[in-house]
């Protein structure tokens, strides 16, 4: 079975998604993506990535119930399918393949 390909942002965002679980929500993984790689992407950015890999089969999304503050407004949330954990395992394993050999100097371990 080919599985699809992610870019960079696409890998980011769903190793995201599968790290915040019930959190995953638009912006809260536009904040988790700036706290850990230090790139603050615009909020469209995020959007359209999400639904690149909602297509992709990847994740599927529900709305919750609106929040407590007063006129508090349902959220978005993504959850990872069992093809985006799929996706997931197959970039590490490729990932770590890639390493290997890769001389001390350039920071393998």
């Amino acid at each position: 079975m080919n599985l699809p390909s992610l870019g960079e942002l696409e890998l980011a965002v769903l190793l995201t998604i599968a790290r915040l679980d019930a959190d995953a929500y638009g912006a809260n993984v536009r904040r988790s993506l700036l706290e850990r790689t230090g790139r603050d992407h615009a909020v469209g950015t995020i959007y359209t990535t999400l639904e690149r890999i909602l297509a992709k089969g990847l994740v599927v999304s529900t709305t919750s119930e609106p929040i407590a503050a007063r006129g508090g407004r349902s959220r978005r949330c993504f959850r990872l399918t069992n093809l985006g954990a799929q996706v997931l395992r197959n970039a590490r394993q490729v990932n770590v393949a890639l390493w290997k050999g890769v001389p001390a100097r350039v920071g393998a371990t």
